[in-house]
């Protein structure tokens, strides 16, 4: 009995998976969250770009 449990104590393989898949979860956070700030920084910018075309037609429109 002691045998097996000190060669499962040794065996290192789920350990490395487990980091790979933290390591892939981790990426995917920053992903996702640095799509989410610039989708909210280009909205921003079309919306004001927006406005300013709207107002420039309605200014030269008689």
């Amino acid at each position: 009995m002691k045998t097996i449990f000190a060669r499962l104590m040794k065996d290192e393989s789920g350990a490395t998976a487990i980091e790979y898949g933290l390591i892939a979860a981790l990426i995917s956070v920053a992903l996702i969250t640095g799509a989410t700030t610039l989708g909210t920084s280009l909205d921003t910018t079309f919306k004001g770009l927006g406005t300013k075309l709207t107002t420039a037609v309605n200014k030269t429109a008689p």
